[in-house]
C-alpha cells in the first residue's frame, strides 16, 4: 500500500534460523524483522524452532511439530527440524534438507495466498532458497536472496563435504539459483566481489552489512559487573572469545595459546558460548588454570559480557577467510575493546581492523600469543585501538543507519513492483 512517499510493505521471511537464538544470523533475522515491524510494514516468518549454536531444540519448541506464533507484531511459522546431536558433512545436509522440506508447503502457501510485495530468502540454507523463489514468483512479489555465508566454498574448503563430483553439480546449483533471483545482498565488500565472480549481475548485488545496536553495546565507564560476579581481579586482563564454537573458528588454537601464557598469572582467557566443538575444548584444556568457560549469556547481559573484556579474539581458519564476515565483530568493535583476529592484511577483516586492532596469520599460535601478550603489557594502545574501533562502528554499522538503507531498497523494489503491476493492469 502506497502513502505520499512510504510504502507500507508485506515482507516474506524465508530462513531456517531465527529469534530468539542469541548468536549469529538467527539473532540478525530477528532483530531486522522486528525492526521491520516498528516501522509499519506487516512481516511473516516460515523458520524452524530455535536450536543454535547448541545444536538441540529450544525449551518449549519441538523437532517434529509445525507451530504458529505471534511477537513484536510478526507472524512466524516454526516448520520441523531434524537436528543432529554430533554434526558432520552428511548430518549437516540431511539437517538443512528437512528444513527445505517441512519448510516447502508453508513458504509456497503464504506466497500464493498472503501475496506479499517482497519474499526475503536467507542462505544459509542454499536448500530453503529455491521454495523461497518459487513463493515470490507465485505471488507475483520480487525476490531477495541475502546470503550471510558463502556456505558451499566453506563447506568443501574445511572438509566438511567433498568429492569433485558433487562440488560441481552444487557450485553450478547455487548459481543458477543466484541468478534467478531480483536482488542479492551480502554482508562484506569482499562477499560482495565474489557474488559477481560466481555470475550475478552487479547491477542486481546489494551491500547489507551486519550492524550493530550502538545505544546498546557501548563501553562501560567502569568495569563489567561480571568481572565481580566471576571472581576476576581489576588487575587480570582478560582476553575473550564469544560466540559460536564451531568448525570455521579453528578455536583448537587456543589450547596451543594459552599453554604458551600460562605462566602468565594476570592474563586469563574467557570462552563463552556454545557449538560442535565446545566438548572437544574442555576436555583439551581441562584443568589449565588460564581458562573460564561461560555459556552463552542473555541478550540483556551481551553489553556487560562485552565489557568484560580487555581483548577481544576473532579466530577464523585460513581457508574460511572472506567466504563470511564473523557477525561477532560488529559487537566487539562496538565495545570499545581492541580485537585481536586470525587473519590476513589483505581480507575484509584485515582491512577493517587495520589501526583498531592487530592481525595474525591464521593457524600461527606463537604469533597469537605474542600479540595477546603485547596489548596485554600496553593499557594505552589498548584504550586508542579500543576508540578507533568504536568510532568505526557507530559510522559504519548503526543499526538505523544500515536497516534504514536496507529499507529503502526494499521500498524501491516494491514500487518497481506495484507500477509494473499497474502498467499491466
Amino acid at each position: 500500500m502506497l502513502s505520499g512517499k512510504r510504502v507500507a510493505m508485506k515482507i516474506l521471511i524465508h530462513g531456517l534460523n531465527y529469534s530468539p537464538e542469541l548468536t549469529g544470523i538467527g539473532k540478525y533475522t530477528g532483530e531486522m524483522a522486528e525492526w521491520l515491524a516498528a516501522r509499519g510494514h506487516e512481516v511473516r516468518v516460515v523458520t524452524a524452532p530455535p536450536y543454535y549454536p547448541m545444536w538441540r531444540i529450544g525449551e518449549g519448541y519441538s523437532a517434529g511439530r509445525y507451530r504458529r506464533e505471534r511477537h513484536a507484531g510478526i507472524r512466524i511459522y516454526r516448520c520441523p527440524l531434524w537436528v543432529p546431536q554430533r554434526p558432520s558433512g552428511i548430518k549437516r545436509v540431511l539437517h538443512h534438507l528437512s528444513f527445505a522440506v517441512s519448510g516447502l508447503p508453508v513458504v509456497l502457501w503464504q506466497g500464493l495466498i498472503w501475496c506479499p510485495d517482497v519474499v526475503w530468502v536467507l542462505a544459509p540454507s542454499l536448500f530453503s532458497v529455491p521454495g523461497g523463489w518459487l513463493a515470490a514468483r507465485l505471488g507475483a512479489a520480487r525476490s531477495w536472496l541475502h546470503i550471510q555465508d558463502f556456505e558451499v566454498d566453506t563447506a568443501f574448503d574445511l572438509g566438511i563435504l567433498s568429492g569433485s563430483l558433487i562440488r560441481g553439480f552444487v557450485v553450478k546449483l547455487e548459481r543458477w539459483l543466484m541468478r534467478r533471483f531480483d536482488r542479492v545482498s551480502t554482508i562484506s565488500e569482499r562477499m560482495l566481489d565474489r557474488l559477481i565472480t560466481k555470475g550475478v549481475d552487479s547491477s542486481r548485488c546489494v551491500l547489507f552489512p551486519n550492524w550493530v545496536n550502538t545505544d546498546a553495546i557501548f563501553p562501560l565507564q567502569k568495569q563489567s559487573p561480571m568481572r565481580k560476579e566471576l571472581g576476576i581481579s581489576e588487575d587480570t586482563v582478560v582476553a575473550l572469545y564469544s560466540g559460536n564454537m564451531g568448525e570455521k573458528q579453528g578455536l583448537e588454537i587456543l589450547v596451543e595459546v594459552a599453554q604458551t601464557l600460562s605462566g602468565h598469572k594476570d592474563l586469563l582467557f574467557i570462552l563463552c558460548g556454545d557449538g560442535a566443538v565446545r566438548m572437544r575444548l574442555l576436555k583439551l584444556t581441562e584443568g589449565f588454570p588460564n581458562i573460564l568457560f561461560l555459556p552463552l549469556q542473555p541478550v540483556e547481559r551481551l553489553n556487560e559480557l562485552l565489557n568484560l573484556a580487555d581483548i577481544h579474539l576473532l579466530l577464523q581458519r585460513a581457508d574460511a577467510a572472506d567466504r563470511v564476515l564473523p557477525s561477532k565483530l560488529t559487537g566487539m568493535m562496538a565495545s570499545g575493546r581492541p580485537v585481536v583476529a586470525t587473519t590476513h592484511p589483505d581480507t575484509e577483516i584485515g582491512r577493517i581492523l587495520e589501526h583498531r586492532g592487530l592481525i595474525v596469520p591464521p593457524g600461527e599460535g606463537a604469533a597469537l600469543a605474542k600479540a595477546v601478550l603485547h596489548l596485554a603489557a600496553h593499557s594505552e594502545e589498548r584504550a586508542t585501538l579500543g576508540r578507533a574501533a568504536r568510532s568505526f562502528a557507530v559510522t559504519q554499522w548503526s543499526r538505523d543507519q544500515v536497516l534504514g538503507r536496507f529499507e529503502k531498497t526494499l521500498t524501491e523494489s516494491t514500487l518497481q513492483r506495484w507500477r509494473k503491476n499497474t502498467s499491466n493492469g
